[in-house]
């Protein structure tokens, strides 16, 4: 069987509210909804001998309780263990919860971990106080300061309670579920040390969020780490699914089931240098990543969507800036400013 050159979707339907569709022999798709314009993720059950394997457990909101107890009765077996890709609200949310009533133990990354605990507790550098700050330093206006200041931590919302204990995932580990082995694929960019899961047997990619057939996955910078470059690395992490057949089955978080990883690793390599290209050609005269929100979202953006467009924004000057591509050249009145290498000093 020939490589698909583009994107292949094999399912036309989307699980109902309570059910799921099998997309392989004991791979189950599961959608839940979120309260955000991306409103839904997607969830997997695996089959696991005479027990069920969930990997990722959807934001922490009582109808998703709801669709839990609905669908775990359905299944009529216990749950043997919780995965978790990465600490995001829609994928951490309910895991101590689930993990709580059924009993079974939470494997997730030591970087997502960590990383949850610190936003959860607002450790320093992770507060929504810092985030202000690093955002008003890169010249978001106030209004919408101020909207994220009233928000507060909404992280807490998406996750209502943290596990206090986890078996943890290292790259390269291999778990057993229903006699296939799952390789653990780490990626880091979107968070700090996400896991994906790679059945070779089945040929499916449980990619999480580094992988979405539609969208872009979102890339920020933390004002803990104000000079890291997250898209460097998310490059540079996406790279080794190119190792994978590319007629593979990735079962993404957000969006249809699809084939074709080695197109969309192109896609996403492409979007991200366009990306970068209207931003060099925006950085003409000083400019700050605020300042480059509508070059990179030219539509309107609610509170939520804010914090991620001015974290990428931050992000792809940080990219830029490391690729010499930008160059700070102006931090009057405490906003930092760039322009184009191109252009002489």
């Amino acid at each position: 069987m020939s490589p698909p050159e583009e994107l292949v979707y094999p399912f036309d339907d989307m699980p109902e509210t309570g059910g799921w569709i099998t997309v392989a022999p004991g791979v189950h798709w599961v959608r839940m909804p979120l309260p955000f314009v991306l409103n839904h993720i997607n969830l997997w059950v695996l089959d696991d001998g005479d027990a069920i394997t969930l990997v990722d457990t959807g934001f922490g909101l009582p109808e998703v309780q709801s669709v839990w107890e609905t669908i775990l009765a359905r299944f009529d077996k216990p749950v043997s263990r919780i995965i978790v890709t990465h600490c995001h609200p829609d994928h951490l949310g309910l895991a101590n919860w689930l993990s709580e009533k059924t009993g079974a133990p939470i494997s997730m990354t030591l970087g997502e971990y960590l990383g949850g605990h610190a936003l959860w507790h607002q450790l320093p550098g992770y507060r929504v106080e810092d985030m202000i700050e690093q955002f008003r330093e890169h010249g978001l206006d106030e209004a919408r300061l101020n909207a994220l200041d009233t928000r507060g931590n909404a992280y807490k919302r998406g996750v209502p309670s943290m596990p206090h204990r986890y078996d943890r995932l290292h790259d390269h580990d291999r778990i057993t579920i229903n006699g296939h082995d799952w390789a653990v694929i780490i990626g880091t960019g979107h968070s700090p040390e996400h896991a994906a899961l790679y059945c070779a047997d089945l040929g499916i990619l449980i990619s999480g969020d580094m992988l979405l057939p539609r969208i872009s996955t979102n890339v920020s910078v933390f004002a803990a780490t104000p000079h890291d470059d997250p898209i460097g690395r998310f490059l540079v992490s996406i790279d080794r699914f190119l190792g994978l057949p590319d007629t593979s089955l990735v079962l993404p978080s957000h969006g249809r089931p699809f084939k074709g990883i080695h197109a969309r690793v192109r896609q996403l390599h492409e979007h991200h240098r366009e990306r970068c290209d209207a931003l060099l050609a925006a950085c003409d005269a000083p400019v700050s990543a605020g300042d480059l929100l509508e070059t990179l979202f030219p539509r309107e953006l609610d509170t939520h969507q804010v914090m991620f467009a001015m974290g990428e924004a931050i992000a792809h000057v940080n990219y830029l800036v490391r690729g010499r591509e930008l160059r700070e050249v102006d931090h009057s009145g405490g906003v930092a400013r760039y322009v184009s290498t191109a252009l002489p000093k």
